[in-house]
């Protein structure tokens, strides 16, 4: 499947979103790089999937305490608590997001040298236990 101009540009926004929330961790919990990224984020998770859908994953009914968390994660960074705002929206993106956490990790075992370091036997399972996946019989 091919992405189309506007998903490709919301791809680097989601991308630089990240690199600059990880810039603002780095750098001692700096709001203005937090905030910056959050904004890329979210404008970036918009542009790929539309608003429609983008509107109805934040507002369905099991996912209402990762979207109260989430926001109001974003807001207190705003108002200027980036440490403790940060916290908040981790918690909030672990409950939006974790379900998508084995599909993640099945992706990347499929990458090149990626997939060999994840699929050596104690990091396999340290792996699994993180991203929530079950183990296999075989």
């Amino acid at each position: 499947m091919w992405l189309t101009d506007t998903q490709k540009i919301g791809v680097a926004l989601t991308s630089f979103g990240g690199i600059f929330i990880m810039l603002g961790v780095l750098l001692f919990f700096d709001g203005a790089l937090l905030a910056l990224g959050n904004i890329l984020f979210l404008c970036g998770l918009t542009l790929i999937i539309g608003m429609q859908k983008t509107f109805y994953f934040f507002a369905r009914k099991q996912k209402i305490r990762g979207t109260a968390c989430f926001l109001g994660g974003i807001l207190l960074v705003f108002f200027k608590w980036p440490f403790i705002g940060f916290f908040v929206e981790i918690f909030g993106f672990l409950n939006l997001f974790g379900d998508f956490f084995p599909v993640i990790l099945t992706f990347l075992r499929q990458l090149p040298f990626i997939g060999t370091f994840l699929t050596l036997p104690y990091i396999r399972d340290v792996a699994d236990r993180l991203a929530g996946s079950r183990q296999s019989v075989v």
